[in-house]
């Protein structure tokens, strides 16, 4: 069974985010909501987002702010919610890289054969990926090298991960001194269409501890947080 594609849904206006959610939800989507556009940066960081539903008219940062940000770091695709009064915003959303508008009031039907053809023309382009990453990262006594895909001790001695750990690792890496769940380890090592279950996250969580911690039955780096997930403990440095 395909995965389903997960939705980041921004719109500050409760009345439209939280019906319009319930509708993808029942429609096979997967969505993760945002009021503003400060929660859909941390939700950007927490999860691998298919596609953005964007509202433009938002207090604080606005959409057109947020589609700046996201087409600067990501391909993801976008799709902005608008105003018809808002031509011009419209105009300058898709010059900045949205991939399509929807004005309001719109049909969430329409809505969701607009996001599908979307999600469909990305797929058959090859993907909406990020930026690869080739920094270095520091933590404890080893470094994880994005560019060449490898850890190394202190010598510099590579040590062997499977393509699930290293994916792992790096997610943990990236998100240091923060709880992540088996969910968002899931997303964020884009390991959903490998994994059937959580209990994989944990069996890959147990042979990284085996190769990087001094005592894997008492580890140090990769904590388990009760009831929260795990966490990578130790201070990195980009390198």
């Amino acid at each position: 069974m395909a995965e389903e594609p997960h939705i980041l849904l921004v719109d500050d206006e409760r009345d439209i985010r939280e019906p319009l959610a319930a509708y993808l939800s029942r429609n096979g989507l997967r969505v993760t909501k945002a009021e503003n556009a400060s929660v859909a940066r941390q939700m950007l960081s927490a999860y691998a987002i298919d596609l953005v539903l964007l509202d433009i008219m938002m207090p604080g940062e606005d959409g057109l702010a947020l589609t700046s940000y996201i087409r600067g770091t990501t391909r993801l695709p976008i799709i902005l919610l608008t105003a018809k009064t808002e031509e011009t915003d419209r105009i300058v959303g898709l010059e900045m890289g949205a991939d399509d508008y929807v004005s309001k009031p719109f049909s969430p039907r329409e809505l969701l054969a607009r996001i599908k053809a979307v999600l469909r023309r990305i797929s058959e382009n090859g993907g909406a990926v990020r930026a690869p990453d080739t920094d270095s990262y520091a933590f404890g006594p080893w470094v994880l090298r994005s560019g060449e895909r490898e850890l190394v001790d202190q010598e510099g001695v590579a040590i062997p991960l499977s393509t699930g750990e290293y994916n792992l690792l790096h997610a943990l890496v990236t998100h240091p001194r923060r709880v992540l769940t088996r969910d968002q380890l899931l997303d964020l090592s884009q390991g959903r269409e490998l994994a059937a279950f959580e209990r994989s996250i944990d069996n890959h969580i147990s042979r990284l501890r085996k190769k990087i911690e001094e005592n894997p039955s008492a580890p140090k780096l990769i904590k388990t947080v009760w009831g929260g997930g795990y966490t990578l403990a130790a201070e990195v440095r980009k390198l």
